[in-house]
């Protein structure tokens, strides 16, 4: 039971500008910035549609629940003595990027807790850094701690619950929280991503989870320059299905802004209005299967020109308030309807292996 007015927390804190990550590096701060204008422009907290709760500080033991204490350490070591470029590739850090990871964990276990207590319906945590290409021990894709990963880890071992599904809508494959769950029923994790060869290298088909945990990863990898009509007749023969099939107690949103097609690190072709459908999509299944326990977490999106209109259009539809999206739903080539045909008939025949799909 909602005892709140608001039906949706906006979880958020100033100490996410903190972390810097350099001139022209794509995951900056003006992201949220960005966010927060769309949504005090948009009115939200102004009509009490959504409540504005800042977050704390994850306790070590919070990272623990999936990182290795070394890697904790190391991160921390590493950002004290003034930050750098902590893996091999672009994720960048500052002497406050540590503190700043922390409370992005802990602002998603805050919107997590706030959920199981009712006094939220739903939440939306927007935190930086992202999390889902972070594993247990290493650092990727501009992501430090899995911030997901811990939330659905929170759920399984301290709130008990056995059924947990994150969807993830980052335009990336989240590696990271596959590989922490890759054998794990207790956590569905399901994939829509645009072709993974180039980065990160996982989140084909055939990847189906390991052991206890086969059948409950299903990866959608998306050809280049797919559009909102492709994506979401996926999501509804793929996604929609499975998750009714499982039943999820709860559900995280992997939620990356950077399927749109002003996107200057992706390369896929969605527009706001697809986001709002898609979030739609994903409160229709918490509504059917969980009273509507849903937290999305912010991961990528790097298009300022839109990412306040995407967001707005998320929380309208997580708070049922009025909000006009205006955007263009974009063309597809030939080729591209032909090759996500494809793949969606292979991934059918995969997972139908382990789920009912027509």
């Amino acid at each position: 039971m909602v005892r709140n007015v608001a039906e949706t927390a906006v979880v958020y804190s100033d100490e996410y500008l903190r972390h810097y990550t350099g001139r022209g590096h794509p995951e900056r701060a003006e992201r949220l910035r960005a966010i927060m204008q769309g949504l005090r422009e948009n009115g939200f907290f102004e009509r009490e549609f959504c409540s504005l709760v800042k977050p704390d500080m994850a306790a070590m033991e919070d990272l623990e629940l999936v990182h290795e204490l070394d890697y904790i350490r190391l991160v921390e070591r590493y950002c004290r003595s003034g930050g750098g470029v902590l893996d091999l590739g672009d994720t960048v850090v500052s002497k406050e990027s540590f503190e700043v990871a922390r409370y992005a964990v802990g602002g998603c276990l805050k919107a997590v807790k706030l959920v199981c207590e009712g006094k939220f319906r739903n939440a939306f945590a927007f935190v930086r850094p992202p999390g889902h290409h972070a594993g247990a021990f290493y650092a990727r894709g501009f992501c430090i701690f899995n911030n997901v990963a811990i939330a659905a880890t929170h759920l399984v071992r301290n709130q008990g619950l056995r059924r947990v599904l994150i969807i993830d809508i980052d335009a990336h494959h989240g590696n990271g929280t596959q590989d922490i769950f890759y054998d794990s029923a207790e956590v569905l994790y399901a994939g829509l991503h645009q072709d993974p060869t180039g980065f990160p290298g996982t989140g084909f088909i055939d990847e189906v989870g390991e052991g206890e945990g086969e059948g409950y990863t299903v990866n959608i990898p998306f050809p280049f320059r797919v559009n909102d009509t492709l994506y979401l007749e996926a999501f509804d023969q793929i996604i929609s299905p499975i998750a009714e099939q499982y039943k999820p107690e709860f559900v995280l949103v992997s939620a990356g802004f950077d399927m749109h097609y002003t996107d200057p690190v992706a390369s896929l072709n969605l527009s706001t209005l697809g986001y709002e459908t898609i979030f739609s999509k994903i409160l229709n299944i918490a509504s059917r299967s969980c009273n509507g326990k849903v937290v999305a977490v912010l991961e990528g999106g790097y298009s300022l020109s839109f990412l306040g209109k995407m967001a707005s259009a998320a929380i309208a539809k997580m708070c049922n308030a009025p909000y006009s999206v205006e955007d263009e739903v974009q063309k597809v080539s030939e080729r591209t309807l032909k090759k996500t045909k494809a793949v969606v008939s292979r991934v059918k025949r995969v997972q139908s292996r382990f789920w009912n799909l027509k």
